[in-house]
C-alpha cells in the first residue's frame, strides 16, 4: 500500500434509513407511507443500497457504516445490506404511532465517534430531516467534513445547506451521463451525453465497475479526467472481493489497456489521466 493511501483519512456513513425509504414509497404515492396498513407492514426493496455505499466510497475507505431503523418491517433488504457489511442498529419504536428516534440516536453517535476517532475526515449523514442541523453545527467545529443525501421531494432545504456538500439521492440512480461533469478545458472538446444502446447488451461487470469508479471519481473532483493510479482503488473500494486477475488481467494497468476503447488518456503532471469516451 502506498503512502497516500496510508495517510488517507477515513469516510463514517451513518443512515436514517426509514426516512429515506418511507421518502421514496411517498414520492409513488403521496401519504401512502404514513398509513398504518401500508408503514407496519413487510416493506418492498426501494432504496438502491450501493449507489450510496459507491458515493461514499468516492470520499475514502469507509471506516464506519451504520443504519438505524425499525428493522422488523425491512427484512427484505437483507441481501443488499449484507453485501454494503452495514451494521444495523434496531429501534423499537415506543408506541404506535411514535418515531422511532432514528435520527437522536444517529447524532448522538456521529459525535461520539468523531471524538473517539481522529481518523474518521468525512461524516455522511442520509437522511432529510431538519433534525440533523445541531449535528453540521458540531461535525464543522470538530475540523470534519459533512456531506447530506437525502430524495429530492422531501428532503429539508435547509438541513441541505447546512452540509458541506449535499448530493440528491434521485441523482445517484440516475444514469451516469447525466450525472458527471463536464470538461470545460480550454484544450479538450465537451464530451458528449453516452447514449443507451437501443438494444439490451450483455453485461461486461468489469467495465460498469470501471465505468461507476471513474464517474463518481470525477463526480469528486469535479473533473472528468482523473489519475489513472486512482481508478484501482477506487474499484477496490466500491467492490472488495474485485481482483484484475479473476478475469485475466495481470494487473489494473493491465486490465485499463484492456479497456482502452472506453478511454481517453492523456499525460498529466505525476501520472497519466482518463476519462470515459
Amino acid at each position: 500500500m502506498n503512502r497516500e493511501m496510508d495517510d488517507e483519512r477515513t469516510v463514517a456513513l451513518y443512515w436514517d434509513f426509514e426516512n429515506l425509504h418511507a421518502a421514496l414509497a411517498e414520492a409513488r404515492s403521496d401519504g401512502a407511507y404514513s398509513k398504518p396498513d401500508t408503514r407496519f407492514k413487510p416493506q418492498e426493496p426501494l432504496v438502491d443500497v450501493r449507489a450510496v455505499v459507491e458515493l461514499a466510497a468516492s470520499f475514502g475507505p469507509i471506516a464506519i457504516n451504520r443504519a438505524y431503523c425499525n428493522w422488523q418491517y425491512f427484512g427484505r433488504y437483507r441481501d443488499s445490506l449484507l453485501q454494503s457489511a452495514i451494521e444495523l442498529i434496531q429501534l423499537f419504536p415506543p408506541g404506535g404511532a411514535a418515531k422511532n428516534g432514528a435520527d437522536i440516536r444517529l447524532c448522538l453517535d456521529a459525535m461520539e465517534d468523531v471524538a473517539r476517532f481522529p481518523h474518521i475526515g468525512t461524516v455522511i449523514v442520509v437522511g432529510g430531516d431538519s433534525d440533523f442541523m445541531p449535528l453540521s453545527v458540531k461535525i464543522k467545529a470538530a475540523g470534519r467534513t459533512l456531506v447530506g443525501v437525502g430524495a429530492r421531494q422531501s428532503t429539508n432545504r435547509h438541513w441541505a445547506k447546512s452540509c458541506h456538500e449535499f448530493r440528491y439521492y434521485d441523482s445517484l440512480v440516475e444514469p451516469a451521463a447525466e450525472t458527471a461533469p463536464q470538461d470545460t478545458g480550454p484544450d479538450t472538446q465537451p464530451m458528449a451525453p453516452v447514449q443507451a444502446p437501443a438494444e439490451p447488451q450483455p453485461v461486461d461487470a468489469v467495465a460498469e465497475l470501471l465505468r461507476k469508479a471513474i464517474v463518481l471519481l470525477a463526480q469528486k473532483q469535479g473533473d472528468v479526467w482523473v489519475r489513472k493510479g486512482a481508478v484501482g482503488q477506487m474499484m477496490k473500494r466500491m467492490d472488495p472481493t474485485f481482483s484484475p486477475l479473476d478475469h485475466s488481467h495481470e494487473s489494473y494497468r493491465a486490465m485499463l489497456k484492456a479497456y482502452e476503447h472506453l478511454l481517453e488518456v492523456r499525460d498529466g503532471e505525476h501520472d497519466q489521466m482518463v476519462r470515459l469516451r
